[in-house]
């Protein structure tokens, strides 16, 4: 099992979204894809993308206006 990690410090919409997408096309199963970043939009975004896609939310964590979103492949 491996654990990606994709920062999205400073970037706005879409590119958050984007570059979770292609992270979670790239791991396996069971793979947990970690996704930091600043954006307000898409740290709703993303946690809707993940139960679109079927796949789960595990955290969703904020501090200091910086979040992480940990999603399991």
């Amino acid at each position: 099992m491996a654990e990606i990690k994709v920062d999205c410090i400073a970037q706005t919409c879409p590119v958050p979204l984007v570059e979770t997408r292609k992270a979670l096309r790239k791991a396996s199963p069971g793979d947990i894809v970690e996704v930091t970043g600043t954006h307000p939009t898409s740290k709703k975004e993303i946690p809707m993308a993940v139960k679109a896609l079927g796949l789960e939310l595990i955290d969703v964590h904020e501090e200091n206006g910086v979040w992480k979103i940990r999603i399991r492949r």
